[in-house]
């Protein structure tokens, strides 16, 4: 049977007075979220296809079968060093708890072995490895967090798994529910800044690609990747068929999460904020779209994953203590 949803009553998120836009929320919370010493073990985690992911682990010193699991799922072209991994490696490792961060493919630094790189849909690679942590962690309870991608990941998982599911909880930050609006969000405006950044990296771990494999399984030439001038040129010529979707909207109509909420069944929250400058309010869920497991929080700021408040000199970080006060009262710690 699965557990419950416990509502949580937590205060609400308030922007910090000196960070009110969208754009500062966003893009402050890198440069000013705290630089962490941080040990974590790596480990390469082999794919029944021949490939494999990095798994970054960071392990409690006084881990009992009470204490949280925790599994994280970076955003597009995130990494273990992603401002807000960290952060939330350094909150577990404050609160005694293990982590450990799931890098998709191709997203550790190093090229995949493989043609094939990931996608927001991806959830197969995130079920090995979570299905494996609970062989080797029985009795520890499993709570995932995902953020941004990762987010839409994890909850189309959750939403697939039902009443099977391994987790005991799970927490989704600023996820993209509706991946066809947000592509076009991001093509809008000063939100163009961040697809040329994000674009850009896209372009060049494909570019990598096609001098790895000299039968690349697409038509694509180096000219062609440089040319992409939008996230949905690059989903359309590259992320759709390379993963087996007939093109961009066929990817974005069955990867998007927003379909998957209905089913969950296990304690769910997920975090918006209505001035994220990556998403359409399309990603908004209607309160019959949601499973009764589901906590939804939509906060009037906190850009896309920033969630920054207090003072220039202290600033703090929301999410650092919304998401373990979740886990907490789910997991009655």
């Amino acid at each position: 049977m699965q557990a419950q949803l416990r509502p949580v009553v937590h205060a609400p998120f308030q922007p910090a007075w000196w960070l009110r836009h969208a754009h500062l929320q966003t893009i402050f919370a890198k440069y000013l979220s705290p630089k962490q010493q941080l040990h974590t073990a790596a480990e390469l985690f082999s794919l029944p296809d021949g490939d494999e992911l990095q798994l970054n682990w960071l392990h409690a010193n006084k881990a009992t079968t009470e204490t949280p699991l925790l599994i994280l799922l970076h955003g597009l072209a995130g990494d273990i060093n992603s401002h807000y991994i960290q952060a939330m490696l350094a909150q577990c490792r404050t609160l005694n708890w293990s982590a450990v961060l799931l890098h998709f493919r191709g997203c550790n630094g190093k090229p995949n072995k493989l043609p094939r790189a990931y996608h927001s849909g991806d959830t197969a690679d995130a079920a090995l490895v979570i299905n494996a942590i609970k062989q080797r962690y029985p009795g520890r309870p499993l709570v995932a967090v995902g953020y941004s991608l990762g987010g839409n990941v994890l909850l189309k998982y959750c939403g697939e798994q039902a009443a099977h599911n391994p987790l005991a909880a799970a927490v989704a930050v600023c996820p993209p529910l509706s991946l066809a609006a947000c592509a076009k969000r991001i093509n809008t405006g000063s939100s163009k800044l961040y697809q040329r950044y994000l674009l850009g990296r896209l372009k060049r771990s494909t570019l990598l690609k096609l001098q790895q494999f000299t039968d690349f399984p697409l038509p694509l030439t180096p000219e062609q990747v440089q040319g992409f001038a939008s996230i949905e040129q690059f989903d359309e010529h590259f992320t759709a068929p390379i993963h087996g979707f007939n093109n961009a909207q066929d990817y974005y109509q069955r990867a998007s999460g927003m379909a998957f909420l209905r089913h969950i069944q296990i304690p769910t929250l997920i975090i918006h904020a209505k001035d994220d400058p990556f998403l359409s309010d399309e990603v908004i869920p209607k309160p019959t779209e949601l499973s009764p497991h589901v906590q939804y929080e939509l906060t009037s700021g906190g850009g896309h994953v920033g969630f920054v408040y207090g003072s220039p000199f202290k600033p703090q970080f929301w999410l650092n203590q919304r998401i373990p006060a979740f886990i907490k009262q789910q997991l009655n710690l």
